[in-house]
């Protein structure tokens, strides 16, 4: 098995049954998988570079290049580069149109996170654009058909890609869970992927527009690389894994796909208390429980099973029931139920991270919060049904929610706040 890297939250007396331990620790020694992962940069002298006649063309058409196509579908505006760097700092022309690019792409993928990101300030709006394209491109990699581009390379016979993959193997007690070519293709993109990160803590600049938008952003707001090579590491994690057998290991994955993406996020909100990076943790393993337990039925026809495997053997299931027999069983809700209350522990210390944020920003991780909580009870009033069909909210859940969002976190003086609280427990009001 892979080592793996303590959560944050490890560091704290934990709910919900994962494991713990109080008291201060060392911070963990560095691994050979950290320094392997950590050693992943692009150079400038290592590679082609954009000639500045071509960066100068650029930018005088910069007005007029456009980012959606004929039929509709995004485009890169720099695809047609055969180099993967910009030798010298792009102009502000190139920055905006990268921003462009992520904020079409964040429209098209993600209309829910868009519209909590929508009421942001332009600049953090567009910051939080270019995190969800990073996070939205690694996920398509590892678990879509995207087809990621590194100029200049030679793919899956790059001797730079092999050797890395060849370590990363070494490091495994068991081998991929993909056929050979798609994991090939997988690992490869995933590690010059990797390397395009390295750009936005280092001299050169990525001609591709997320990671030319990313560098801006990490620059702007001093987010720590960390958090970005362990969303990629999550993501090589689902090339080896597609089974947890506790929930510690569940726990961990989470971690790594999205509570990672809070520690992000709350660079651009802005906070003060360092219990902001606590609560953050928390409010990324709340949304994955959530997706975990409402995906079930879409993830065993993948051949994926994320619900801990000793919890449902405890429980009398198996995982061949969950092709939607495992409604039958009687005891699928009671679990339910139980895992909705776990789950339910990190929304309590998610919604702990609003207080501790400006007000200017507090809407953004409140509506998402407010949805996923929506869902998750959903789920529990359908008894635990997430087969027949996919479980989502309606267009009128969506925006009565997002009015109580709206109106608690930016207009509701703080003194009314408990008020709100205390209503929203007996029922008068949306729990938002």
């Amino acid at each position: 098995m892979l080592e793996r890297r303590k959560p944050l939250d490890l560091l704290f007396p934990l709910k919900g049954n994962a494991a713990s331990r109080n008291g201060e620790v060392d911070p963990p020694s560095t691994t050979t998988l950290d320094r392997l992962r950590a050693g992943v940069t692009l150079a400038r002298d290592a590679v082609k570079a954009v000639s500045v006649t071509a960066m100068e063309a650029l930018r005088e058409g910069a007005a007029f290049i456009g980012i959606v196509g004929d039929k509709n579908q995004l485009v890169d505006p720099f695809e047609h580069l055969d180099a993967p760097i910009w030798s010298e700092k792009p102009p502000a022309e190139l920055h905006k149109l990268a921003y462009r690019y992520c904020e079409e792409l964040t429209m098209r993928e993600a209309g829910n996170f868009y519209h909590s990101f929508k009421y942001l300030p332009d600049e953090q709006r567009l910051a939080m654009c270019a995190i969800y394209a990073f996070c939205r491109r690694a996920d398509d990699i590892a678990d879509g058909d995207w087809a990621d581009r590194f100029p200049g390379s030679q793919g899956m016979l790059d001797p730079e890609a092999m050797e890395y993959r060849i370590q990363l193997e070494s490091l495994q007690e068991q081998g991929t869970i993909l056929d050979e070519e798609a994991y090939l293709n997988k690992i490869t993109q995933l590690f010059f992927f990797r390397k395009k990160l390295s750009t936005c803590y280092g001299e050169v600049h990525s001609t591709d527009p997320v990671f030319l938008a990313l560098k801006d952003t990490v620059q702007r707001y001093n987010i720590p690389r960390d958090v970005f090579d362990d969303l990629i590491t999550g993501m090589e994690d689902d090339l080896y894994n597609n089974r947890y057998r506790t929930f510690d290991e569940l726990y961990v994955y989470c971690y790594r796909v999205a509570s990672v993406v809070g520690l992000m996020c709350i660079e651009v909100y802005g906070y003060d208390n360092p219990m902001a990076k606590k609560y953050a943790e928390s409010w990324g393993i709340f949304m994955q429980l959530t997706n975990v337990l409402r995906d079930v039925g879409e993830d065993i026809q993948r051949d994926r099973v994320y619900l801990p495997l000793d919890e449902l053997e405890r429980n009398g299931m198996t995982e061949t029931e969950l092709d939607g027999k495992i409604v039958l069983n009687k005891h699928w809700e009671p679990y339910c139920r139980s895992y909705a209350a776990r789950a339910r522990t990190y929304l309590e210390e998610a919604r702990a991270l609003l207080p501790l944020l400006p007000r200017r920003t507090r809407y953004s991780p409140a509506a998402m919060i407010a949805f996923y909580d929506k869902i998750l009870r959903q789920i529990e009033k359908q008894q635990g049904d997430v087969f027949t069909q996919r479980v989502t909210l309606n267009k009128f859940q969506k925006m009565s929610l997002a009015a109580a969002v709206y109106l608690r976190h930016r207009f509701l003086p703080a003194f009314l706040d408990p008020v709100w609280g205390a209503l929203a427990r007996v029922g008068v009001l949306p729990s938002v």
